[in-house]
C-alpha cells in the first residue's frame, strides 16, 4: 500500500479550503446581490402575486350653471366584485347574490366560477345602496363591494342635448359630457390587500394599502337656470299646442357671447337615452340643423345697406305692388297685392320682400356677400359644443340677379340657429361679432381654485355703432308697429324680426311645411339678451312666424328679463293695436286718494276695493303699469 506524504495531504487540504472559500464567496456575493440589489424588485413581484385590488372610482366633476346650481351631479352606486378563488360554495353564493340582486343565479354562477383573479359582477354594477347593504349583510366570502357612482341629472330632460350623457363607466359620450370629458373624469383609486399564493386566504399579517381616487374638475357654465327653466316651459307648452316636427330656442348675452339657455324638441332624459332613437339624442338642433332662415335674415341685408349708406329708412320711399320681376323670375311679397307706397322703415316693419330685393340690388352681390361672411355665415361659430354645422351659401361666381334677390330676403341660403343668434347679437350690440361659448370656468372641487376661466372673444367689428343704433330702432318698431307685435312685452323695449321659411327637400319646396321663427332682443336701447325661437311645421295653425313664434319668444324675453333683474322701462314705443285688440291704458297713481275721490272718478278699468280705511295705501298693478281696458285694479284702504 502506497503512503501519501504529509506534504501532499496538506496541499490537498489547502486546495479544498481555497475552493470552499471561493464557492462560499460566490454564494455570499449572490445572496448579497439578491438581498440588496434585487430585494425590493423581488418583494414587489411577490406582492403582485399575492395582491388583489378593489378599484374605487374618482367622482366625476359636477356641471353647474353660472350661479352654482348643479345640473349634472353624481349619485352613490356601489359595484360588486368577486374573487372566485375565495368562494367556498359557488352554488350557494350565486343563489344568495341572485336573490339579493333580483337576477338569475345561473348568470352569476357562470361569472363567479371563471378562471380569473377578480370578477366584476355584471348584474352588480352601479346598484342601489339598499341592494349593496343587503349583499354586505350576507357576509359572503370572496364577495366585495366597491364604492362607485353614476351620473345624476336632477332636472330630467332639462338642457339634455347640451349636457349629453355618460356611459356605464362614467365616460362622456355626447354633449358637454364628451367635449369636456378629459377634465370632468376623475382618476381611479384602489384598496389593495394580500392573499396566499392560491388566492384563497387573506394574509392577516400584511396591512391593506389604499390609494385615494382623484375627483374630476367641476364645470361651471354660462347658462342661467332661471332663463333655461323659462325656455323649457315655453317649449313644452308649444309642443302641446302645435305638435310640431321640432322646436329650437337659444338665449345669449349679445355683449359677451355667453349662452344663457338652449333647448330643442324632440328631447330626452340623459340617464335614459337608450329609450329614444339615436337621431334624437345625437342631434343638438340649435347648432346642428341648417335651413333657410327666411325673413330673420333680412337683418343682415338691412345692416349692410345702412352701413354702406345705400338707404335712409325715414326719407327713402318704395312702392310695393306685391311682386317684382328679377332675371325673368317673379318674386312675390307675402302680402298679396303688396303694401303700396312705404318708407324703408315700413319695408322693415312689414317684412316686405320686394323692398329687400331693392336693397340687395343697391348693394350688389359682392358687398352683400362680404357682409354675410363677415357676420359669420358659411362657417362654424366655434361654440364649445360638438356637432356644429357650417351652413351653405351660394358661391359668389354662381350668384346671378335671382340668387342676389332671394339671398337679400333669406331664401336660397342655409344657416344654423347659433349663427343667426351670433350675427344678430353683433347687429344690435354696437357692431361686434362675438364667439358664442357655454363653458365659463373649471374649478378644483377640493380647493375651490379656478383652474380655467373663459372670457369673451371679440372676433371683429362688422358694423359701426351708429348703424347698430339704427338697426335697434328699426327692429323695435317691428315689434311695436309691424309683423312682430305679438312679441311686444309691456314694460320692456323689445326689438326683433319674424321669419317664415318654406322647407325644401330634394331641391323642391314642400307644400304647407314651414319653419316659423322669431329673433328678438331687449332692452332695445341696451340689449341684455337675444332670443331665437323656431317652430318646425306646426299643425292646425296659420303659417306665419309673427303669429306662432313671436308670442312664444316674447314670453321668453319678458320673463327672462324679470328673472335676470332687469328693470322695466317707461319709454316704450306705443304698440299699434289692431281693430280686434283691446286698447291698453296706463294705471294712474291712486295712492293717497280718498274713497269718495275714487268712486266719483272715471276710469277705463274696474276697481276692487278692500279694507275699511279712508285712504288708499296700496294698489295693484303699480302706478304706470299698462293694462288692457276693462282690467281690474285692486286697492287697499288704510
Amino acid at each position: 500500500m502506497k503512503r501519501v506524504s504529509n506534504v501532499t495531504v496538506r496541499k490537498r487540504l489547502v486546495f479544498v479550503l481555497l475552493f470552499g472559500i471561493v464557492i462560499f464567496s460566490i454564494i455570499d456575493a449572490r445572496l448579497g446581490y439578491v438581498q440588496f440589489a434585487l430585494g425590493d424588485m423581488l418583494t414587489n413581484r411577490a406582492k403582485e402575486l399575492w395582491s388583489r385590488s378593489i378599484p374605487f372610482e374618482g367622482e366625476r366633476g359636477k356641471i353647474e350653471d353660472r350661479n352654482g346650481v348643479a345640473i349634472a351631479s353624481n349619485q352613490s352606486a356601489p359595484t360588486i366584485f368577486v374573487l372566485p378563488r375565495q368562494i367556498k360554495d359557488p352554488a350557494e353564493t350565486a343563489e344568495k347574490l341572485g336573490l339579493a340582486l333580483g337576477t338569475d343565479k345561473e348568470k352569476i354562477y357562470k361569472e363567479i366560477t371563471k378562471a380569473t383573479l377578480i370578477v366584476r359582477i355584471k348584474e352588480g354594477r352601479k346598484i342601489s345602496n339598499e341592494k349593496a347593504n343587503t349583499v354586505r349583510n350576507l357576509r359572503l366570502p370572496g364577495v366585495y363591494i366597491a364604492e362607485d357612482s353614476k351620473r345624476y341629472y336632477p332636472f330630467g330632460r332639462y338642457l339634455s342635448h347640451v349636457l349629453g350623457f355618460t356611459g356605464s363607466d362614467n365616460q362622456g359620450l355626447t354633449g358637454l359630457e364628451l367635449y369636456y370629458d378629459d377634465v370632468l373624469s376623475g382618476k381611479k383609486g384602489a384598496v389593495e390587500f394580500y392573499t396566499d399564493a392560491k388566492g384563497k386566504q387573506k394574509m392577516s399579517d400584511m396591512s391593506d394599502e389604499y390609494e385615494a381616487p382623484k375627483d374630476g374638475l367641476d364645470l361651471k357654465l354660462t347658462v342661467d337656470t332661471k332663463v333655461q327653466t323659462i325656455i323649457e316651459r315655453e317649449l313644452d307648452n308649444a309642443e302641446k299646442k302645435y305638435h310640431p316636427d321640432g322646436l329650437i330656442a337659444i338665449a345669449m348675452n349679445p355683449n359677451t357671447g355667453e349662452l344663457l339657455g338652449m333647448s330643442s324638441r324632440p328631447t330626452y332624459q340623459p340617464d335614459k337615452y337608450r329609450n329614444v332613437s339615436q337621431e334624437v339624442y345625437n342631434r343638438n338642433l340649435p347648432i346642428w340643423s341648417t335651413y333657410e332662415p327666411g325673413s330673420t335674415f333680412k337683418i343682415i341685408t338691412l345692416a349692410a345697406a345702412l352701413e354702406e349708406k345705400k338707404v335712409d329708412l325715414e326719407k327713402d320711399k318704395f312702392y310695393d305692388s306685391g311682386a317684382v320681376e328679377v332675371g325673368g323670375s317673379t318674386l312675390h311679397c307675402w302680402k298679396r297685392g303688396g303694401h303700396g307706397s312705404e318708407t324703408f322703415l315700413e319695408v322693415v316693419q312689414n317684412s316686405c320682400n320686394p323692398g329687400f330685393v331693392e336693397l340687395g340690388e343697391r348693394l350688389g352681390k359682392k358687398a352683400l356677400f362680404d357682409y354675410i361672411h363677415n357676420f359669420g355665415f358659411g362657417k362654424r361659430t366655434g361654440v364649445d359644443l360638438s356637432g356644429e354645422a357650417s351652413g351653405i351659401l351660394f358661391n359668389l361666381n354662381r350668384v346671378g340677379p335671382v340668387e342676389l334677390a332671394t339671398t337679400a330676403f333669406g331664401q336660397g341660403v342655409s344657416v344654423t340657429p347659433i349663427q343667426q343668434v351670433a350675427a344678430v347679437s353683433a347687429a344690435v350690440n354696437g357692431g361686434i361679432l362675438y364667439k358664442p361659448y357655454i363653458a365659463k370656468e373649471l374649478v378644483d372641487p377640493s380647493t375651490g381654485e379656478v383652474v380655467m376661466r373663459k372670457t369673451p372673444v371679440a372676433k371683429k367689428r362688422v358694423i359701426s355703432e351708429n348703424t347698430s343704433k339704427q338697426i335697434r330702432y328699426a327692429l323695435e318698431t317691428v315689434v311695436a308697429q309691424g309683423t312682430g307685435k305679438n312679441a311686444y312685452v309691456d314694460g320692456y323695449r323689445v326689438g326683433g324680426k319674424t321669419g317664415t321659411a318654406q322647407k325644401a327637400k330634394n331641391g323642391r319646396y314642400l307644400e304647407n311645411n314651414y319653419v316659423l321663427s322669431f329673433i328678438g332682443f331687449a332692452p332695445a336701447n341696451n340689449p341684455k339678451i337675444v332670443v331665437y325661437l323656431a317652430v318646425d311645421n306646426p299643425k292646425n295653425t296659420v303659417q306665419f312666424g309673427g303669429q306662432v313664434a313671436a308670442p312664444i319668444a316674447g314670453t321668453i324675453i319678458g320673463d327672462s328679463l324679470r328673472a335676470m333683474g332687469v328693470k322695466p322701462s317707461k319709454n316704450q314705443i306705443e304698440k299699434e293695436k289692431s281693430y280686434f285688440e283691446t286698447p291698453s291704458v296706463k294705471v294712474p297713481n291712486l295712492i293717497g286718494q280718498s274713497k269718495d275721490e275714487i268712486v266719483n272718478g272715471y276710469y277705463d278699468f274696474k276697481l276692487d276695493i278692500s279694507g275699511s280705511g279712508s285712504k288708499v295705501v296700496k294698489q295693484s298693478p303699480e302706478p304706470g303699469t299698462k293694462v288692457e281696458e276693462g282690467s281690474t285694479i285692486r286697492l287697499l284702504m288704510k
